[in-house]
């Protein structure tokens, strides 16, 4: 019988080695990004990993701040937090990462330098910044099979230097390669035993790109449901993209 649920999130991510390239979903969101599983990543004091996230900026800090943000705070500052909560960036504070392939490297609005950006002028870690959309495309390829596209974002700029370039009905476009990792750790609402995934809210912005976009996707999720009660039209990540399952609860 199938069954891809793990006890933990400790037993879930124990194979990923040093040196692993990992896809970590999320966007600056708690509800959105795989937080235990990122906890129990560097836990296990893993080193040399290639993350892969779109947000790599926001520090453990900042999201401590933003648990008792000011009244006149922006709306995006009133998100409920999870205590604690442990972004992306809670591995390179760790020192797991030898390099990031991000959208956002920076620490909002603070006038401070993110853990990232502090690990690139120490030349402990590299970047490779690109836009938002190209970084979630060049996953969606390697989730489709797709080993490369032209795409016109970032002519001109450095995120298209050293690129082979075409033009396309008069537009110049750069050559992307697919982006797949070894691992994925993704974040969704609901699962079954077969690992078919249901999201809500922002969780569906980039998890369901990173499901199947690796060797092996890990996903925690609030809830686990029996087979055959989700119900099928709702289901936006078949669990054939699923290794695995970790149910760490949350809201209802």
């Amino acid at each position: 019988m199938i069954d891809k649920r793990r006890s933990d999130a400790h037993e879930a991510v124990a194979d990923i080695p040093d040196g692993a390239i990992v896809h970590v979903g999320g966007f600056a969101e708690p509800n959105g990004t795989p937080f235990h599983l990122i906890k129990a990543l560097a836990d296990r004091k893993v080193r040399d990993l290639v993350l892969v996230s779109i947000e790599a900026g926001c520090s453990t800090e900042y999201f401590d701040r933003l648990r008792h943000p000011p009244e006149d705070a922006p709306a995006y500052a009133h998100v409920p937090i999870a205590a604690p909560f442990y972004p992306p960036s809670y591995l390179i504070e760790q020192g797991c990462v030898a390099r990031v392939i991000t959208a956002w490297a920076t620490e909002m609005h603070h006038g401070r330098m993110s853990p990232l950006e502090a690990a690139v002028a120490a030349g402990t870690i590299e970047v490779e910044l690109t836009t938002q959309g190209t970084l979630a495309e060049r996953i969606r390829a390697a989730q489709a099979g797709i080993s490369a596209f032209y795409c016109p974002v970032g002519i001109g700029t450095f995120t298209t230097e050293g690129k082979e370039i075409r033009d396309f009905d008069g537009v110049p476009h750069a050559l992307e390669t697919a982006l797949r990792a070894d691992f994925a750790l993704i974040r969704a609402y609901r699962a079954d035993r077969y690992g078919n995934l249901i999201y809500r809210g922002v969780a569906r912005t980039i998890n369901p790109v990173m499901a199947g976009a690796a060797h092996v996707t890990i996903a925690q999720v609030d809830h686990t449901v029996e087979a055959g009660e989700l119900d099928p039209e709702s289901i936006v990540t078949p669990g054939v993209f699923v290794d695995r399952v970790v149910c760490t609860g949350g809201p209802a």
